[in-house]
């Protein structure tokens, strides 16, 4: 008796391979790797028993505001010994003002100035280099001005790996949980991405970390010349360099839940995708086993559920890849289930299988903007 259907002719034997291989490729990403969040421990307190002295560099350009609110918990750290260095970026507003007062009640506040030139534009880049060249530590651990820690251990908590044959140490940066669909957007996306860039760290295979909450070598930064080889792009501060200097046995990754950083989210979806589009300049530069390795993970993805609507449309699918089908979507779902509980992310899981299948649309559609945005300038 025949339980299922076989393909009886060539496209749909095509597609059940496409099926199956996608399926083999994606099992390989969220089992193989993705799931090492689930065993990943944090690092033993003993590691810093000995503190390690830190630099935490801050860029501000027109961010009074922000400052007047987060940096005093940067600066109320319990660690010892730090220092606060920001770089004062061209700010317009009262910037200045505020470090100036701050700095009167907070010895360990250190800051540096970039004044305007109509004739000279630069990005972040120089205003972080800067602020690296002015530590007086060997360990600089970066975020941004309108970024605040979860928790008055953020710096003893990403200290524990400022440890002898470790260089870099990736954290995660999340966004504020607000009401609004878009705002779980944002939140699932950005989680999503720190899934994949985290555990494939924790796989031996470091592409990329967040500027908003990542720490690294002074020494590593000036042995491998900072920015220069991607010095004429805006973004790739934090993901570029990384994917450049980073290794497997040289990177950490800490994501206790009072290691993280805290960032107010887009409000529209303008700005958002605006922040995506910027975000997605720079991986065309990443190494060639990087774009390998991530374009496996999306090819696969898109490809995976692709085949399978095609089957179910035009064709009976066979049983068993309908089980197969819906033993992934378990697998995807427990598993983003367990990083949204370790990463404190609620209400994010329902929208994640939605998320799972749209979000290669939108990257590709973000993507190809900014292509044609590229080739328009170069015309010009």
């Amino acid at each position: 008796m025949q339980i299922y259907n076989i393909p009886s002719n060539t496209a749909e034997t095509i597609i059940l391979l496409l099926f199956l291989i996608s399926f083999i490729i994606q099992f390989y990403f969220w089992v193989g790797v993705h799931s090492r969040h689930i065993f990943k421990r944090s690092a033993k307190k003993e590691t810093a028993v000995h503190n390690t002295p830190v630099s935490v560099i801050i860029c501000a350009k027109n961010e009074a505001e922000n400052l007047k609110k987060n940096l005093p918990l940067i600066l109320d750290q319990e660690y010892e010994p730090f220092e606060v260095i920001v770089v004062n970026d061209c700010s317009e507003d009262n910037t200045e003002t505020v470090l100036e007062n701050f700095k009167k009640e907070y010895p360990r506040l250190r800051t540096t100035r970039i004044n305007r030139d109509n004739k000279f534009t630069h990005g972040k880049k120089l205003a972080l280099t800067l602020g690296i060249k002015a530590a007086k530590n060997e360990w600089v651990l970066l975020t941004d001005a309108d970024c605040k820690p979860a928790g008055g251990e953020w710096i003893n908590e990403m200290g524990k790996h400022f440890i002898e044959g470790k260089s870099i140490v990736l954290g995660y940066g999340k966004y504020e949980s607000k009401k609004g669909f878009l705002n779980r957007v944002i939140r699932l996306d950005t989680m999503f991405t720190a899934m994949q860039y985290l555990s494939s760290a924790m796989a031996g295979f470091p592409y990329m970390g967040v500027g908003r909450n990542l720490a690294y070598r002074r020494s590593l930064f000036f042995e491998n010349k900072g920015f220069y080889s991607h010095l004429k792009l805006q973004s790739g501060d934090d993901d570029l360099f990384i994917n450049e200097v980073a290794n497997s046995k040289n990177t950490a990754v800490e994501y206790d839940p009072q290691a993280h950083t805290l960032s107010m989210p887009a409000e529209t979806w303008r700005e958002w995708v605006s922040q995506k589009q910027r975000h997605l300049t720079t991986c065309t530069n990443y190494r060639r086993s990087t774009k390998i390795f991530l374009g496996s993970e999306l090819a696969s993805r898109v490809l995976f559920y692709a085949s399978f609507l095609y089957g179910v449309i035009c064709s009976t699918m066979p049983l068993p890849i309908v089980f197969l089908f819906l033993s992934m979507l378990l697998i995807k779902i427990l598993i983003l289930k367990f990083v949204s509980t370790r990463f404190n992310e609620k209400k994010i899981l329902l929208i994640s299988p939605l998320y799972n299948f749209f979000m290669p649309i939108v990257n590709f559609a973000v993507w190809s903007t900014n292509l044609i945005s590229t080739k328009r300038n170069k015309w010009k």
